[in-house]
């Protein structure tokens, strides 16, 4: 129960440290607490729910560490990703760090730069930080998610630009759904809608800056043409 009882500087500094906590939220309470054997004296409680979340392959514990002089944890007792179950299914040889850091990929969190280093070095994901990351090949090809990691690729963007110049000169014209609706479902699985959204804007934006496309009309009701039709 040292979760309710001190508050950690950081979650990584708890797991790393093999000392007792320092900065308790009721010190007398913990005295106590201690004396009747009812709580350890090293500050192992954290390490072992990340452990015991492990040995489950559930998600890793979420720690919210925002509001000073409080900590608040959400625990997730179901699978959320079947590549990141079978991949701690798998591999056994991992560090908890490492777990923790994919844990974060598959909820879409930003990850360190240290763990991105870990987990490239180990050949464990692919991709492009802060939120384009995927399990990689080598991790694919062991573990029969193939299908998976060719979902996660997204085409270059030479080949979205093909198809929209195709679209044009075949229809004339296209507003920003139709564009929407082209692209949508081969832009990489790893971006959620905002961030497809925002590929796709930043696409348009720049094929209208090297002259390729124009828009005419306003923001919601305008639509895109080739700049030579």
């Amino acid at each position: 129960m040292d979760i309710f009882l001190y508050l950690p500087g950081s979650i990584e500094e708890v797991i790393r440290s093999t000392s007792p906590p320092e900065l308790y939220r009721n010190r007398f309470l913990a005295t106590a607490m201690v004396n009747l054997n009812m709580i350890d004296t090293i500050g192992t409680g954290i390490k072992k729910i990340f452990m015991h979340q492990r040995e489950r392959s559930f998600p890793m514990p979420d720690y919210d560490l925002s509001v000073s002089g409080s900590v608040k944890v959400t625990i997730t007792g179901k699978i959320l990703d079947e590549k990141y179950t079978k991949l701690l299914v798998k591999r056994k040889d991992l560090t908890l760090f490492d777990v923790i850091a994919l844990d974060k990929v598959q909820k879409g969190q930003v990850i360190s730069g240290d763990e991105f280093k870990s987990l490239k070095s180990k050949k464990l994901i692919e991709g492009r930080r802060p939120n384009n990351l995927y399990i990689s090949f080598d991790v694919a090809e062991k573990m029969d998610l193939k299908a998976e990691y060719i979902r996660n690729l997204s085409f270059d963007k030479a080949h979205f630009k093909f198809l929209i110049i195709s679209y044009l000169e075949n229809f004339d014209h296209a507003s920003r759904s139709e564009i929407d609706r082209l692209l949508w479902d081969k832009v990489s699985d790893t971006m959620d809608d905002e961030q497809k959204k925002s590929f796709i804007k930043n696409l348009l934006q720049e094929m209208r800056k090297e002259g390729i496309i124009r828009r005419k009309g306003a923001t919601r009701t305008g639509f895109w043409k080739l700049n030579n039709n």
